[in-house]
């Protein structure tokens, strides 16, 4: 284990956690333009999943391929991973992606990033109230409080909601959110005894198959008429090869709440990327309102994880 001290050294396990909240935040504005590229409507709604389970298909093959390159050796599933690999492709790409996908195509990039800053708030829940890994305390439920008013506020609209497609788009990215905070705390888990590049090429590859299989049948269609989508879409496939594979290995070696520390820099970094590559979003980005989201939803971030030191449970 000596090897793979590292690993937990704060200084590479925070440039690596922010490297892929870089990537991850990339996201929010390439699924955005990607739309545009492959011509697809905010209402297709299959063609949205078929999309997403392309790219997690073709995630899932890049993992595994560049996983075996170091030992020179295809990487199989134990007989015994198989349960686990089913339950994180279920819950990390099949319900996550439907649900941000389509979430995406009935609100803003700017938006949509914001509420994906709920995922750190809710693994935290989990861990403490599901799984029973931590004790939940006062820093805690203050940073929750603070990070959920975040999103909240950055769905008001002139004293209210918005309208309700954006409405019905914010729940589901909600839900996208939730997703991936459960799928956060199976990986630790289950990362304790299997390799977790294999876990998450399995689980993204299956995922992905799963998708595009229900998509194709209920009439969803990509015609890749121009270079540009192609391209995107190979983007999008290699920062979730990337990032969840590195992100599976800092959970394999540190805490739980050590690493979502830096989840934090997802919205900033995909509010800030939605304002540079998407025309119309810049102006909401400089919204007082917006900012002072983005401000609650980081402080709260902050504050469960400086203050709110994690007090282990025995498992």
């Amino acid at each position: 284990m000596k090897k793979y001290q590292y690993v937990k050294h704060p200084a590479f396990v925070g440039a690596v956690a922010c490297f892929c909240c870089l990537l991850w935040g990339s996201a929010f504005p390439a699924v955005k333009v990607g739309y545009a590229l492959l011509h697809i409507d905010t209402s297709d709604t299959w063609t949205q999943i078929l999309f997403a389970g392309l790219r997690f298909a073709a995630a899932g093959l890049l993992t595994i391929l560049f996983g075996s390159l170091p030992g020179r050796k295809f990487l199989l599933p134990k007989p015994a991973s198989f349960g686990k690999i089913g339950l994180l492709a279920m819950v990390q790409t099949v319900l996550q992606y439907i649900a941000f996908y389509i979430g995406l195509s009935m609100t803003t990039a700017v938006k949509s990033s914001i509420i994906e800053g709920a995922s750190s708030f809710i693994a935290i829940l989990i861990a403490c109230f599901v799984f029973q890994m931590e004790r939940f305390n006062l820093p805690k439920c203050i940073g929750c409080v603070l990070g959920l008013s975040g999103i909240v506020l950055v769905n008001l609209n002139g004293g209210g909601l918005g309208s309700f497609s954006t409405y019905k788009g914010d729940i589901l990215m909600l839900i996208a959110a939730s997703a991936y905070a459960l799928s956060s705390v199976l990986l630790r888990r289950f990362s304790k005894s299997e390799n977790p590049v294999v876990l998450s090429g399995y689980q993204f590859f299956f995922g992905g198959i799963v998708m595009s299989v229900a998509a194709f049948a209920g009439g969803g269609r990509i015609v890749f008429d121009n270079i540009g989508g192609v391209l995107l879409l190979l983007y999008l496939s290699a920062l979730s090869a990337v990032a969840y594979t590195l992100w599976g290995i800092l959970l394999k070696y540190n805490d739980v709440s050590s690493v979502s520390i830096y989840g934090f820099m997802i919205p900033v970094f995909g509010v800030m990327l939605s304002a540079l590559f998407i025309d119309g979003e810049a102006a909401s980005v400089f919204r007082l309102q917006t900012i002072i989201a983005l401000v609650l939803v980081c402080a709260g971030i902050i504050i469960v994880n400086r203050f709110g030191e994690t007090e282990r449970v025995k498992a």
